[in-house]
C-alpha cells in the first residue's frame, strides 16, 4: 500500500506543480504586474484568481486536483513514513 500512497503523492505534487505554473503563465498573459504580483507578493494568486476567473479557473481546478490527490495518497500511507525504531 506504501508504494501506491508514494505514487499518488508523487502524481498530486507534479499535476499541483503544473496547475501552479499554468497559473503563473495565465498571469503574466495578462499583465507582467499580476505575474510579477503571484511570484513575490503573498495572496496575490488568489485575487487573481477571483478577478480573472475566466482565464484563471482550469489552472485552479487542476491545482486543486493534484491536492485531492495528494491528500488521498497520505490518507492511504497512513504512518508508512513515522515508523519509530
Amino acid at each position: 500500500m506504501g508504494l501506491i500512497a508514494s505514487g499518488l503523492i508523487l502524481i498530486g505534487w507534479l499535476v499541483g506543480l503544473v496547475g501552479g505554473i499554468m497559473l503563473l503563465v495565465a498571469a503574466f498573459k495578462v499583465n507582467i504586474w499580476w505575474g510579477l504580483g503571484c511570484i513575490f507578493l503573498p495572496f496575490v494568486a488568489l485575487v487573481f484568481l477571483f478577478m480573472h476567473w475566466p482565464v484563471a479557473k482550469n489552472p485552479f481546478f487542476i491545482e486543486l486536483a493534484g491536492i485531492v490527490l495528494v491528500i488521498i495518497g497520505i490518507m492511504l500511507g497512513g504512518s508508512t513514513g513515522l515508523h519509530h525504531q
